[in-house]
């Protein structure tokens, strides 16, 4: 059965490291028979959560502000594997991939939860210049356990500090793999 994935990526860089595992995974998830969404959050207009509790998934646009989100949410709400794609910045994910994520609260928010469960999936992709995941694990770890979705897998690529170091390094494989055998 074909798969709708959506990838959040994160990365200010359009054909930086992250973006490259990005490519890899997505030649691999499409060529599965795949149909892959990517939302480049770097020139989208995204604000930050006001924290207000006036979200309802019920609506057209569950979230009390209009931005770029409302491109996402019905992505979201329709697809069954959600990748977070980040550089690795302070030990967690970038600011534009957070700001994401804590706005998809507002598929939480009213009638039926839209984000929790519903047999949803979750891939992580991080290159970073530094190889220490430790922290940025943990968050992820309890993120995928809060909303019930599967960990697919996770492909780490350390040492990658200038764009295109990550070129030829056994990550890029890998996320091309962790794509293929989504079915």
């Amino acid at each position: 059965m074909n798969k709708k994935i959506v990838i959040l990526n994160g990365s200010p860089r359009r054909n930086g490291n992250t973006s490259a595992l990005v490519k890899s995974f997505t030649e691999g998830a499409e060529s599965a028979g795949n149909k892959v969404t990517e939302f480049f959050l770097d020139s989208m207009d995204i604000h930050g959560c006001k924290g207000c509790f006036g979200g309802n998934n019920n609506q057209k646009f569950p979230c009390v502000q209009n931005d770029d989100m409302d491109k996402i949410y019905p992505a979201v709400k329709e697809c069954d594997i959600v990748v977070l794609a980040s550089p690795l910045y302070y030990w967690n994910m970038s600011g534009q991939i957070r700001t994401a994520i804590d706005r998809l609260f507002a598929l939480e928010e009213g009638g039926e939860n839209l984000l929790r469960g519903n047999n949803r999936a979750s891939v992580l992709l991080m290159a970073a210049e530094g190889c220490n995941f430790d922290d940025v694990l943990t968050y992820y770890n309890h993120l995928t356990e809060h909303l019930r979705w599967k960990n697919l897998g996770c492909v780490l690529a350390g040492g990658n500090g200038d764009i295109g170091d990550i070129k030829g390094k056994p990550e890029v494989e890998q996320a091309y793999k962790l794509g293929i055998k989504i079915e």
